[in-house]
């Protein structure tokens, strides 16, 4: 290579790459509210490996019952004992982020552990499959919205309004919400859903001016629709038949995630649903009437009950449906010029540019009316005008 060569190739711009996890000045302390998550352990897992520090908080009812994601929870603590540099970085905390004393309690005990909170990720969320009207049957299903807005609203500003005293003290810290593009885009039977995460990001907007003098960030990482409803408990109401697809032709919640579920059974059992239901199929672990008569996870969500259940999500499945959003996080985590609101996937980018040019379109049809009202005014007022002054002038 000649010396103008080599000159012109060192005075260009190196490519800019994204680092597997960014680099920090000293570890982080990361506090969790949904620890038990997949996306909560995959991330606590993360910034373990990095040498930050975590408080991941757990629901106690759920923990010592063992219900819920609480077992893939034990598993990350298994493995935290069995990993000497993970041992002392980790604080378990029984939290309920809808009682106001145990979001206290927590932030409390995690300053104690480790002294501070440098990230504090809001990370609660219920989807609540029905339309308006099949949320209003009964006091049951009206519960339901109230429940809604204690999970995905409430227990989020509880925790938020508990760690805020630390930041301001510090002068120093970094709320992350994670919600999703549902923030953005009204969905056809996630209308309360949809609601609560309208509610938190207006919220976590309106905050972020309040704490911008406290040195204290804010930022809202929207997912794609699929992760926070499938990684979280999904609560179902009794459907109405006119809303059924036979009746409704709207691609409503019900039957797109009934559908997801299914193809989720299939992963984690496919002997059940092979075509040959006969007995002397040894590979099948039904027997044909069950195979045929059992529900699937699916079905569950238009049973004629409240239902709750959580996704069994194949390893496979779970990562790949979370490693984008994990990534966002740990990226965007305590770094001094982070995002106000970062949308994960390229999808849901499109998603919300396509609301966005609606809403525009709109803005300028209502700019059109609005001008014409305003000339027909201004022509009435000048008619009015000259009909007084003539009839001055006869008089």
């Amino acid at each position: 290579m000649t010396p103008q060569q080599n000159s012109s190739s060192s005075s260009r711009p190196p490519r800019p790459r994204s680092p597997h996890f960014p680099p920090h000045n000293a570890p982080r302390v990361w506090f969790i509210t949904t620890g038990t998550s997949p996306t909560a352990i995959a991330l606590a897992r993360q910034a373990l490996d990095h040498g930050d520090y975590v408080v991941a908080g757990v629901l106690p009812t759920e923990f010592e019952k063992r219900e819920g994601q609480s077992e893939d929870f034990r598993s990350l603590l298994e493995d935290v004992k069995k990993t000497e540099r993970w041992r002392e970085r980790l604080r378990v905390v029984g939290l309920d982020g809808r009682i106001v004393g145990q979001c206290q309690a927590a932030i409390a005990e995690a300053v104690e552990a480790f002294g501070r909170i440098d990230v504090l990720l809001g990370s609660t969320s219920e989807a609540v499959v029905g339309t308006v009207e099949e949320l209003s049957q009964t006091s049951r299903t009206i519960s339901v919205i109230q429940d809604t807005f204690e999970t995905n609203f409430f227990a989020n500003v509880n925790i938020i309004k508990a760690a805020l005293p630390v930041m301001r003290q510090r002068k120093n810290g970094h709320v992350i919400m994670l919600t999703g593009i549902t923030g953005h885009l009204g969905t056809p039977g996630l209308g309360m859903y949809c609601s609560s995460q309208w509610a938190i990001e207006g919220y976590c907007d309106s905050l972020a001016y309040e704490i911008a003098p406290f040195n204290i960030k804010m930022s809202i990482v929207q997912a794609n629709m699929e992760v926070n409803v499938l990684t979280n408990r999904i609560t179902s109401v009794p459907p109405l038949p006119e809303y059924s697809q036979a009746e409704n032709p709207a691609p409503l919640a019900r039957e797109i995630f009934s559908g997801l579920l299914d193809k989720l059974d299939r992963v984690n059992n496919p002997s059940a649903f092979s075509e040959d239901k006969s007995p002397t199929n040894s590979t099948s672990t039904r027997s044909p009437d069950t195979a045929m008569h059992e529900p699937s996870t699916g079905d569950l969500l238009s049973s004629d009950t409240v239902t709750s259940l959580y996704p069994l999500l194949p390893p496979i499945v779970r990562s790949s449906l979370i490693a984008e959003t994990v990534h966002a996080l740990t990226a965007i985590g305590g770094h001094d010029n982070p995002p106000a609101r970062h949308i994960v996937g390229f999808e849901g980018v499109t998603s919300v540019k396509e609301k966005l040019k609606t809403i525009s379109e709109e803005l300028e049809d209502f700019i059109e009316v609005s001008n014409a009202v305003d000339i027909a005014r201004e022509e009435d007022q000048h008619s009015t005008s000259m009909v007084t002054d003539q009839t001055q002038s006869g008089v």
